[in-house]
């Protein structure tokens, strides 16, 4: 190396240095870089991957990748598999409605009526102290044939034997994922409430405003960014669990999920299985994006 190249090659490395103290976004990006590495690593290529995989084709053993549309169109075109991804979507819609709508509550005491509202927030995230699967196990004993709900209705001669309807079900479904992603809802709603400047809710009562006027004027437009946060946050990964359904749903609570992990699992056809889980994806998000529209529109027309 020459003096010349040793010269051009310190002085770039002086600018770039420069332009690094310099630049707030600079530092930021450097700042990121390894998280944006891991996300690349972790996230963007198994997704490629799996995109990859639902344009091949396979027969038994043999992987043919020559690129084509015909795994789509057995998804979508098959009437199963519609009829699955339209119950997925249906059950998922029910959780986030009754979990939203049972957090906000909760979200409102910790914000405006809880003194203690860390020893609050350390309460509501028991349920992550234990693992998803073991609550979902919990639930599948409390609904269960000889489980808490049946035993305590025969001892109280309520019912003469067990209920069959309380597990293996869109219901229970529903239950259990309900109370599995409660957490979830209840956070982001709490830090929207907390957020909201109380003077205006003061101002509002001097002007004569009561209570439930002020709530439905300032407290739940204000407070719509965390609904809609929470509700997509419940609504995207409760639409592609598999656990909940195989463990408590039965025949009549399969999800759209449950074939994708049997095609990838069981069948052994991951084309197939590539194919359905990209176009539950690219489902999922337009109507997550639809529904985002939905409530801003709605938010607007409160206030």
């Amino acid at each position: 190396m020459t003096t010349a190249d040793t010269t051009i090659g310190g002085g770039l490395t002086a600018r770039l240095a420069h332009f690094y103290r310099r630049s707030e976004g600079a530092r930021g990006l450097v700042l990121l870089t390894p998280t944006m590495l891991i996300m690349l690593a972790a996230l963007a290529a198994p997704l490629a991957l799996l995109a990859l995989y639902s344009f091949w084709t396979q027969d038994g053993y043999v992987l043919d990748k020559t690129p084509t549309l015909a795994q789509y169109a057995t998804g979508i075109g098959r009437a199963t598999y519609r009829e699955l991804f339209y119950r997925s979507v249906e059950i998922s819609a029910v959780v986030t409605l009754i979990t939203v709508l049972l957090a906000y509550p909760m979200a409102y005491f910790v914000a405006f009526r809880a003194e203690k509202k860390f020893i609050w927030l350390i309460l509501l995230t028991i349920p992550f102290w234990t693992s998803y699967l073991l609550r979902v196990f919990t639930w599948k004993l409390i609904l269960g044939y000889n489980g808490v709900i049946n035993s305590g209705l025969m001892s109280l001669g309520i019912i003469h034997q067990p209920l069959e309807l309380l597990l293996y079900n869109p219901t229970a479904v529903v239950v259990t994922l309900a109370h599995a992603w409660a957490a979830f809802a209840i956070l982001p709603i709490y830090v929207s409430l907390e957020k909201i400047d109380r003077s205006l809710l003061e101002a509002a009562a001097d002007l004569g405003d009561g209570p439930i006027r002020r709530f439905f004027r300032i407290t739940l437009p204000l407070s719509m960014p965390g609904v809609i946060g929470a509700a997509v946050l419940i609504f995207v990964p409760t639409t592609g669990d598999y656990i909940t359904p195989s463990l408590v749903g039965g025949s009549g609570g399969v999800m759209i999920a449950n074939v994708i992990e049997e095609q990838f699992d069981k069948v052994g056809n991951w084309p197939l299985g590539a194919a359905l889980a990209i176009a539950s994806i690219a489902a999922v998000g337009i109507v997550t994006l639809l529904f985002v529209a939905a409530m801003r529109a709605a938010a607007a027309r409160i206030r």
